[in-house]
């Protein structure tokens, strides 16, 4: 990649975060009483298996405490609730409550509708570039973070 083009990722991303509100992860949705980092909690637990902390420490790339602290908040809130894993009695698996799948269903919704809006102010050629070249980055993060991840283990 040409520095150029470097550059003008780096100013792209940066605007993305800006706009996007993304500088405060603390910020609560609207109509919602869960942070941002909290609805990818939900999103996780909502996609997948129940999962461990461990696994949502892993799939958020936040630090253990981090996690620790939201899924007590999400757990007050009854969004989420925390059970022994049958398998492996020392481990918990969370598990969204109806709430906070009621919850994680609104805000698709929510951000939906701006998705709609978003993608119709572009051109065919932008949409087309942006579903090219925006999974193919995060495919590239990805593989720096696992890169990362190996030179440090």
């Amino acid at each position: 990649m040409t520095d150029d083009a470097s550059v003008r990722l780096h100013e792209a991303l940066m605007e993305l975060i800006q706009v996007a509100g993304l500088l405060q992860p603390d910020q609560t949705l609207p109509g919602e009483s869960v942070s941002m980092s909290q609805a990818f909690a939900l999103h996780e637990l909502d996609v997948a298996a129940p999962l461990s902390q461990r696994d949502l420490v892993e799939r958020l790339r936040l630090e253990k405490s981090t996690v620790s602290r939201m899924v007590a908040d999400l757990d007050r809130k009854a969004l989420l609730v925390r059970e022994r894993d049958p398998d492996n009695r020392r481990l918990y698996r969370l598990r969204l409550t109806d709430q906070g799948r009621a919850v994680h269903a609104r805000m698709g919704r929510h951000f939906h509708q701006h998705y709609v809006r978003w993608v119709a102010a572009m051109s065919p050629a932008e949409r087309d570039a942006l579903l090219t070249g925006l999974p193919a980055l995060v495919r590239a993060i990805r593989q720096d973070l696992t890169a990362d991840d190996d030179a440090h283990a």
